[in-house]
């Protein structure tokens, strides 16, 4: 079984809001074979990044997705365009030192910027908020965020952090479930499939091709001549470079890229009009993320709806039922919404690495591949595409950057793996519980 097919119908982008809320552009299959400099497999962030990068710089580019443009993560994710990678600076100090934290930050923060700046040479309308809240649902990390903000101020120059008080953040979050943390002003949330939407668009008036219901079922090995070749059900493409843009959802296209990601699932609601009861709830309307291992996420869209996401499961199924599954970790954190209905609930498979730090990697002469983000996709899909794009141009100096962040291996074979992963995450799960 194919994560690609286990959840959704072929070819239909997941029940959400999003989907509802954002026009949407069918493209043909691939029918035939054809020629081209790069082929582009994904059409999510990743790939779309590279695919606008290259065509506005000249170059031939095709874009092949086995379903619709931004129909895996890159559309159905909670939508906040966060600071930084899953660690932080400090964390990442001791893997590439204090210079290559601070060069990471700034790639980081260059991330948040070059989105910003697309959609406004694109006319890209996100519904773009600022704010971020980071709530710490024990009072023994509260210390620690007020701290944070302190370090980022004074040795990465990152003024936008605010530390929040148990009655500060009240202000913000009407939840007794958190005792404090900070807010991120420098973040803020959108709407992921209008990003991911204008992307390709501004990449087909760059140039670039893209074959929506083309999914890929074999890269054949480079050849001295001509290349590769990219083998789908009805069409090819002969290309002199590849690039792997799947994320969660590769299987076994490329299987040497199994050991250093791991596909997981997240579930997301949105509630009915809540009328006032939302501006009470989020008065500022920020976004928030909350401390926990498996993280609460959440945020007000269309005004007075709440989209809450919570909960995760490692197999390729999704649970019988989302609602139930995120009902209860809502309320774990506003009990007053016991009687709201929820008028959407979509699941979606994502990627995370072992460090939590996303992959980039030059497979051979003419192979790229970037992913598992584990959590941070939103923006730094776009940049790890844009540094793709950058390094076929012949400017690597943020490719090669970010494609020395260290890695780990998952340990296991391809069928213990799921299950090592499996029992580690439901023992952080109960921790959390706990």
């Amino acid at each position: 079984m194919k994560l690609l097919y286990a959840n959704d119908r072929r070819g239909v982008h997941a029940p959400s809001w999003y989907q509802e809320n954002c026009p949407l552009i069918e493209r043909p299959a691939l029918e035939r074979h054809i020629s081209t400099e790069v082929c582009v497999i994904g059409a999510g962030l990743t790939g779309l990044a590279t695919a606008l990068e290259l065509a506005a710089s000249g170059h031939r580019v095709v874009v092949l997705d086995a379903h619709r443009v931004g129909w895996g993560a890159s559309g159905r994710n909670g939508g906040q365009l966060g600071s930084g990678f899953n660690k932080s600076p400090p964390e990442l100090e001791p893997l590439v030192g204090k210079l290559g934290a601070r060069a990471l930050w700034q790639i980081a923060e260059e991330a948040k910027s070059h989105i910003h700046k697309l959609c406004q040479l694109h006319d890209i309308r996100t519904e773009y908020k600022p704010g971020i809240v980071y709530a710490d649902h024990r009072q023994r990390h509260v210390k620690a965020s007020h701290d944070y903000c302190k370090l980022m101020e004074r040795d990465y120059n990152y003024h936008s952090l605010e530390p929040l008080s148990r009655k500060s953040i009240r202000e913000h979050v009407d939840s007794a479930d958190y005792h404090g943390g900070l807010i991120d002003h420098g973040a803020g949330h959108i709407h992921p499939l209008k990003l991911t939407t204008g992307l390709a668009k501004a990449a087909e008036k760059a140039g670039a091709i893209i074959h929506e219901s083309s999914e890929v079922v074999r890269i054949e090995p480079p050849r001295a001549q001509s290349g590769q070749r990219v083998i789908t059900a009805t069409g090819s493409v002969d290309c002199e470079k590849v690039v792997i843009a799947t994320n969660g959802y590769t299987d076994n296209l490329q299987p040497s890229l199994n050991k250093w990601s791991m596909p997981i699932n997240n579930f997301i609601v949105v509630t009915e009009p809540l009328g006032e009861r939302a501006t009470d709830l989020l008065p500022h309307d920020n976004a928030v993320a909350d401390s926990r291992f498996v993280v609460n996420y959440f945020r007000r869209v269309d005004g007075d709806r709440l989209l809450f996401g919570g909960g995760e499961n490692y197999s390729y199924r999704f649970p019988a039922s989302i609602e139930t599954v995120v009902r209860r970790a809502m309320l774990g954190v506003f009990p007053q919404l016991k009687d709201a209905a929820l008028d959407y609930a979509w699941g979606g498979t994502l990627a995370i690495t072992r460090r939590r730090l996303p992959y980039l990697q030059l497979i051979n002469s003419n192979t790229y591949a970037a992913g598992g983000y584990s959590g941070h996709g939103l923006s730094l899909a776009v940049m790890y595409g844009t540094a793709i794009a950058e390094h076929i141009d012949q400017r690597a100096d943020r490719f090669d950057q970010l494609a020395a962040l260290p890695a780990i291996a998952f340990p296991g074979g391809t069928r213990s793996r799921p299950a090592l992963l499996a029992l580690a995450m439901t023992g952080y799960s109960w921790l959390d519980r706990m």
